[in-house]
């Protein structure tokens, strides 16, 4: 089966075809360090976390780049807020995004370039630019002339009037077009800035994702990935020009976007009490819970993001877990969940690969032999790499959930040991207060023949 993909250039879905069968390039934007990273931001790490891991099933190696922007409008505005300094904004905002999307199990990317490292290759683009004529240089600012790109705009596929509103365009004197984008811009003392043959300045957003991509990359490599806002204007100015300065090239040739993400029914707003930072959401539930919810809509599908469906992914993940739990004791048999990998190859088909991991669950729970038990419990386990699930210990898993003042792993096996005496004694009042005082704390009990064992709700 060959790997499709929905080129958003093309807009349709297409046979991927790798540049280097050995070697597959993909890049993937990454966050504006200023703030915690919402839901919002946390959809792409996962999309892209999941083609990751597919790719390297796929192929020998794979290169996936995701960068850091420290260098951009927003955390100067954020540092002038708080006073606290550029430097230690974006080290505090970067450690803290790693944090946060560890716990949702994302495979740290093969490289993680920031922009402030990468001034050099940038100039040197920008002066490619300027002797090719594409760009000028205009009151101490260095534009990109859209009108001498034939086709510009061919990502979104917008009009001309739509490109110029779409992109929110700053009225400007130096400006010879209206559609005309910032490379480079002057700075005051107060901002950071760097020397260019321009004068001290520091570089427009779009100009950091070519030079770090293409350093890494190559002039042309397969995947560029990043959220549908992304489309317009960043990508198509990526577009433009990295291959305005290398004429030969195809920069990116698959693009894959994510779909936008609402929040509660309505778009994330602090004002409405629905903007969820990822941060804040793993104080109430376990990353894998946010990590599955991400991924029960189509990574192209607009995806309604709630604390319903939240907690309903929980107790999905519960019955996974609980069932891996019941089979601990049987060695794995290693083995591959083909319908789980067969969707995910049709452009990255999560639902259906997460109705083929559930069959598997049906068919493991309804097991009696313990050679087939131990084969599906390979395959379920395979299937959850591919998906990133299903990466806890099940026993450890069943047990979290304790908060700062509920009962430990400790106070609960002792209630247990006093409910089995009770039982033992004939006390059956005194074992079911047992039980049921666990229950309203949260803690659920199973009696097994083999002994009681318990999970939190």
């Amino acid at each position: 089966m060959v790997l499709q993909i929905y080129n958003t250039m093309s807009r349709r879905k297409e046979a991927f075809k790798p540049l280097d069968i050995g070697h597959v390039g993909m890049y993937v934007c990454g966050p504006t360090v200023y703030d915690f990273a919402h839901i919002g931001n946390a959809r792409p790490i996962v999309v892209f976390d999941v083609m990751y891991r597919l790719l390297q099933r796929l192929y020998r190696k794979v290169t996936y780049v995701r960068n850091i922007t420290d260098v951009d409008d927003k955390i100067n505005a954020r540092a002038a807020e708080t006073g606290e300094d550029i430097r230690s904004l974006t080290e505090r905002t970067a450690q803290q995004f790693h944090q946060d999307i560890a716990e949702l199990g994302a495979i740290p990317p093969d490289v993680e370039p920031r922009a402030t490292d990468h001034i050099a290759e940038m100039i040197v683009i920008i002066r490619d630019l300027l002797d090719k004529g594409y760009a000028y240089v205009g009151d101490g600012h260095v534009l990109f002339h859209v009108t001498q790109m034939q086709d510009y705009g061919a990502l979104s596929g917008h009009s001309r009037d739509e490109l110029i509103a779409g992109a929110r365009v700053e009225v400007a004197p130096y400006k010879k077009d209206p559609a005309d984008f910032v490379l480079w811009k002057p700075s005051t003392d107060d901002l950071p800035g760097w020397d260019s043959p321009w004068g001290r300045g520091r570089p427009g957003w779009h100009i950091e994702c070519s030079a770090m991509s293409m350093k890494y990359l190559g002039d042309s490599f397969d995947i560029h990935g990043g959220g549908r806002d992304l489309i317009f204007p960043h990508h198509e100015n990526e577009i433009a020009q990295s291959r305005c300065a290398h004429p030969n090239s195809h920069f990116a040739r698959y693009w894959m976007h994510n779909g936008y993400l609402m929040a509660e029914g309505e778009k994330m707003s602090k004002s409405l009490g629905n903007f969820y930072t990822i941060h804040e959401l793993l104080d109430e539930f376990p990353g894998e819970a946010i990590r599955l919810t991400l991924l029960q809509t189509h990574y192209r599908q607009p995806l309604d993001f709630t604390k319903g469906s939240l907690r309903q992914a929980k107790q999905t993940l519960d019955r996974f877990y609980g069932a891996l739990r019941d089979v601990a004791d049987i060695e794995t048999v290693e083995g591959e969940a083909e319908a789980v990998r067969d969707a995910l190859m049709d452009d990255l088909n999560s639902p259906l690969a997460l109705s083929a991991m559930h069959a598997l669950l049906g068919d493991l729970n309804k097991a009696e032999d313990a050679a087939e038990k131990a084969r599906l419990k390979g395959a379920l386990l395979d299937g959850g790499a591919l998906l990133g699930l299903l990466q806890d210990d099940p026993e450890a898993w069943m047990r979290q959930g304790a908060g700062a003042d509920g009962l430990s792993d400790t106070d609960i096996d002792a209630m247990i040991v006093a409910r089995s005496d009770a039982r033992k004694s004939k006390d059956f009042a005194e074992a079911d207060r047992i039980r049921d005082d666990l229950a309203e704390q949260g803690v659920i009990l199973e009696d097994k023949p083999e002994g009681t064992i318990w999970r939190r709700a």
